[in-house]
């Protein structure tokens, strides 16, 4: 019989600890058209927009919120929104997915008192 060690059995737990922040701030500038295709944007519409947004938030019913400010901020399409996971994926020019980078992050800042990381661009 075959003994089984502490090792084999140990498990890993991951556990969300929602904070009231932005942890991802992120503006991918000209993306490869294939990265529209695999986060599942709709390649006719989609590949003439010149940048992705991608802002993760918690709590994540705050997603909602800022799919709503990002919208209303710029002409970038809001792509996808989790409110379970915190995720907001955005599309457009890389002025208009600024913009609503910069609202979503500011909205929260000041409104909302959340932590805020840097925004980042590549």
């Amino acid at each position: 019989m075959n003994e089984i060690s502490m090792q084999d059995k140990m498990r890993i737990i991951q556990e969300l600890v929602p904070g009231k922040q932005i942890t991802l701030a992120h503006i991918i500038a000209n993306p490869d058209p294939i990265l529209f295709q695999k986060l599942g944007l709709d390649p006719k519409n989609d590949y003439k927009r010149s940048a992705i947004g991608v802002l993760t938030v918690s709590p994540a019913e705050t997603a909602v919120i800022c799919a709503d400010i990002a919208m209303k901020s710029s002409g970038a399409a809001v792509e996808f929104v989790d409110r379970f996971t915190g995720t907001v994926i955005i599309a457009g020019t890389v002025s208009e997915v600024e913009a609503s980078i910069t609202a979503m992050a500011g909205y929260c800042k000041d409104k909302l008192h959340y932590t805020v990381c840097e925004i980042t661009k590549t």
